[in-house]
């Protein structure tokens, strides 16, 4: 049996390997790509420009809630069985091999657009995988330390993801990603191994990197985390809806945590929604290339590491529901200056023909929402860790992934419809701003330390 010290790291490494999907593909490299793709097609098709940018933003927001529909109506069953059995790591390795067949399989959108609804269903494959491969390794959180301690080991984890975010970006930069004008990466380099521009086999390489990446680094995960044998035998699937709906009900005398995951459940909807749509922004509002957006992604990431790690610590300190609320505060701010921005204006003042303002200004609201999304995200765990107990925590963060995605198709649809109503990309940002303060709302009603109730 792995020490606790190699427990904790390895469960570090499961962040460490799984943060390239939300760093490379959901944010700065494939989906700004596949917007490119989309909008190309589109205006080959006789769209004008900003319809089709429009349309590749709605197109994308709607792959995005449909994964995500699938992650809310399984996500709390899953979680009940598997506590209901006590094994964990087994569905862990189970959507491994769905998020590792999903990114690999983005290899086949084309510069001519043929592979579209095949990427966004691959792209729906691995994001359904991570997604649910992070509920069971979020479950063994508990157990990793004491109420004063897991605070600081959520932070440290998503501080240490990040850091691998930043790493797997910086390769895809430099060796990998390629400017779609000179065909060159970051620094004046044809992509690695032989990878043809024109097709752009760089920059498509993201994803069979993304999975490779994946596979060895979650090699300490599964060396070093271990589960006891479990005395639990098979559970019916009936037997765990019964269990499920017996929790459900639980939380009418559970007010903390009914307030808490119906806050979770619009801050984080907002928050994930802001990840898969910066790139997406950039490329289409500001022209920002690739590679320009891979270096904002730098930034952010970077931020979020140094921000997560130091979130630990003031969550330690004065808990996680302080932590909480100033970073929803920061998000917002920075929704209103992004709905605010355009390439010509800032807040309706014009500004000056091929002003690098808006430029400089978007990369400190980069910079700010990795500092605060990656501080949100790791208190959020730590929030939902107080709120339960090792032997029902798969069942809770089932129910906290219900609470992140039940309308997680909603945030997407909902920039896909301001966006169409309005042809604009800036303005489809809007509907996260009220996402941000209601859940800030709610969170007037949980408790600073939690609550841990084994359960109905």
């Amino acid at each position: 049996m792995a020490s606790a010290g190699k427990r904790i790291w390895g469960w570090y490494f499961f962040d460490w390997a799984s943060q390239p999907y939300s760093t490379l593909l959901l944010t700065f490299i494939f989906a700004p790509y596949f917007a490119e793709v989309a909008r190309a097609r589109h205006i080959a098709e006789g769209m004008a420009p900003a319809a089709a940018g429009a349309a590749a933003q709605s197109l994308w927001g709607l792959g995005l809630g449909a994964a995500s529909v699938v992650v809310a109506l399984l996500a709390p069953l899953l979680g009940a069985v598997a506590d209901g059995v006590g094994r964990r790591l087994v569905w862990i390795w189970a959507f491994s091999a769905l998020y590792v067949a999903g990114a690999a399989g983005l290899w086949a959108l084309t510069p001519d657009g043929g592979a579209l609804v095949w990427a966004l269903a691959c792209f729906g494959l691995g994001f359904i995988g991570m997604e649910f491969a992070t509920i069971f390794t979020n479950a063994l959180l508990p157990a990793l330390g004491g109420r004063d301690r897991i605070g600081e080991i959520s932070g440290s984890g998503f501080a240490f993801g990040y850091l691998g975010g930043v790493v797997a970006l910086a390769v895809v930069l430099l060796f990998l990603a390629e400017s779609a004008s000179t065909g060159r990466t970051l620094i004046g380099l044809a992509p690695v191994f032989g990878l043809d521009p024109a097709l752009r086999e760089g920059t498509r390489a993201v994803g069979p990197f993304t999975a490779l990446w994946y596979l060895v680094f979650m090699l300490p995960f599964f060396l070093w985390v271990k589960e006891p044998p479990s005395p639990r035998g098979a559970l019916h699937p009936g037997q765990a809806l019964a269990n499920l709906w017996r929790f459900l009900a639980s939380l009418r005398r559970r007010p903390s945590l009914s307030a808490y995951l119906g806050s979770s459940l619009l801050y984080r909807d907002a928050l994930n929604a802001l990840y898969g749509f910066g790139g997406v922004y950039a490329s289409g509002v500001l022209g920002w290339s690739i590679i320009q957006i891979g270096i904002f992604g730098v930034v952010g990431a970077v931020t979020a590491a140094a921000a997560s790690w130091l979130g630990g610590k003031a969550d330690r300190r004065f808990g996680p529901k302080p932590v909480i609320a100033v970073a929803i505060l920061v998000l917002s701010a920075v929704c209103v200056v992004i709905v605010g921005m355009s390439r010509d204006s800032l807040f309706g003042a014009a500004l000056p023909a091929g002003s690098g303002l808006p430029d400089v200004i978007f990369f400190g609201c980069g910079a700010l929402i990795g500092g605060a999304g990656g501080v949100l995200q790791a208190a959020s765990r730590t929030m939902m860790a107080q709120h339960t107990t090792p032997e029902r925590a798969t069942e809770a963060f089932g129910l906290y992934a219900l609470s992140g995605k039940v309308t997680s198709f909603l945030a997407p649809l909902l920039i896909a419809l301001a966006t169409g109503l309005s042809g604009s990309q800036r303005i489809g940002i809007a509907p996260l701003i009220a996402l941000f303060l209601a859940g800030l709302v709610l969170l007037v009603w949980v408790k600073p330390q939690g609550e841990q109730q084994a359960g109905p």
